[in-house]
């Protein structure tokens, strides 16, 4: 059985990868306390997670100390991989909360893990710049359809 973890604050919240473009591992990651939990993630959920966070920042006051969100700590030690995700603002502690639970198949006889991960507006507003960032460096997109095209190369199986 996979653990769970519950950080109502933290000292850092990144996303990051490993690996060459059109391989890349997209993960999580939390510290809190000298405590670093790294989950295994997909792209579009980095990707989602950091537009959500966008907008949601667009509803709640302006941010006076902006962070940096920073590359993974080294090195990466996968505690699971995260399926659906979920967000909200706790507005009396002012801070974001991210919740992450684990995927878990069918046949198994255990309920997933979940990360509770409350983090500053500073943090979710440098986790946003941070996820552009990952997205916007991977291959290039067809021009035609859109899906990504293999490094090195501007062949794409919908030109035939």
């Amino acid at each position: 059985m996979s653990a769970s973890y519950h950080f109502d604050e933290l000292d850092r919240f990144t996303a990051g990868t490993i690996g060459p473009k059109g391989q890349r591992v997209f993960y999580l990651q939390a510290e809190a306390g000298g405590e670093v939990i790294s989950l295994k993630i997909e792209k579009q959920q980095v990707s989602a997670l950091g537009e959500y966070l966008a907008r949601l920042l667009a509803d709640v006051p302006e941010i006076t100390a902006p962070v940096e969100a920073g590359e993974l700590a080294e090195p990466v030690q996968v505690e699971w991989a995260v399926g659906p995700m979920g967000v909200a603002y706790d507005e009396a502690a002012d801070r974001v909360v991210v919740v992450a639970e684990e995927i878990v198949d069918d046949d198994q006889a255990h309920e997933g893990a979940s990360a509770r991960f409350g983090i500053s507006r500073a943090q979710a507003a440098a986790f946003v710049a941070r996820a552009r960032e990952l997205v916007a460096a991977g291959r290039e997109p067809c021009p035609y359809c859109g899906r990504p095209l293999e490094p090195g190369s501007t062949w794409c199986p919908c030109h035939n």
